[in-house]
């Protein structure tokens, strides 16, 4: 099963700005986004990017970089622009890895793109996790999914969905229903990534900055699966890049 990953790198992050440079246990955390990707059965891993610190820094740790415009309103979008520079044929199978998500297992990309290869009605795939921690429910920063009986997503939110009555009383373990954490990673096909780019923004997509929305709204199916490994740590704050750095000091001990 052939697929390629490509790791979108914007500088200009909103919450944390050059996050993407920023050491963790003495490496950037692009590179180690990177060497995790290589770490999977991927036949090639692409940087893309618009910016020259990013290019520089990581052809200086080996990785091939595509430079596309800044003027992207997303990730797949920046995504969609290099594999067409790429030339990548349209039923390819582009896994997106962003570039801000550490420690996250190999095998969760070799699945992830087995997903997309095994649903071939889907143009699109992601995964998620079981939200155990009662606080991610109302944290932003964790994006939760419902899905329906076919797996195929429902929503994604920032907020908690779907709502409950007794969700403050309650534990998670003793909801009605089990809530699930979106992991940002996608796969597509490049033939999507084409009519994704020519796809407006709705406004779902805008309030709750999240680009898969547009694909749910225009009507496209995204398949979640759970992922079948603890996934990584998403660094979108100064808190979470301590605590990806605490991690990554105990790890070595």
């Amino acid at each position: 099963m052939p697929f390629k990953v490509v790791i979108p790198a914007r500088y200009a992050s909103t919450r944390l700005p050059g996050k993407l440079l920023l050491p963790i246990d003495g490496i950037p955390l692009l590179q180690h986004v990177f060497e995790a990707s290589r770490a999977s059965r991927a036949g090639t891993v692409v940087i893309a990017t618009d910016d020259e610190r990013i290019k520089t820094t990581a052809e200086a740790f080996g990785a091939s970089v595509v430079m596309t415009s800044a003027d992207h309103q997303s990730g797949t979008d920046r995504i969609a622009e290099a594999v067409t520079k790429l030339r990548e044929p349209d039923d390819a199978i582009i896994v997106n890895v962003q570039g801000d998500e550490f420690g996250l297992p190999p095998a969760i990309i070799n699945q992830l793109a087995m997903t997309l290869w095994d649903n071939p009605g889907n143009p699109m795939a992601t995964l998620c996790e079981k939200v155990t921690n009662k606080a991610d429910l109302t944290n932003p920063h964790v994006v939760k999914v419902i899905v329906d009986h076919d797996k195929s997503a429902i929503y994604f939110s920032r907020s908690a969905i779907p709502w409950f009555e007794r969700a403050g009383e309650l534990s998670v373990q003793e909801f009605p229903y089990q809530p699930y954490r979106h992991i940002g990673i996608y796969a597509y096909r490049t033939g999507f990534l084409k009519t994704f780019t020519s796809l407006a923004q709705c406004p779902l997509e805008v309030s709750e900055k999240l680009e898969q929305l547009r694909a749910l709204y225009h009507g496209y199916k995204i398949r979640v699966e759970l992922a079948c490994a603890a996934c990584g740590l998403e660094v979108n704050t100064l808190d979470d890049l301590e605590r990806v750095r605490k991690t990554a000091t105990s790890n070595k001990l």
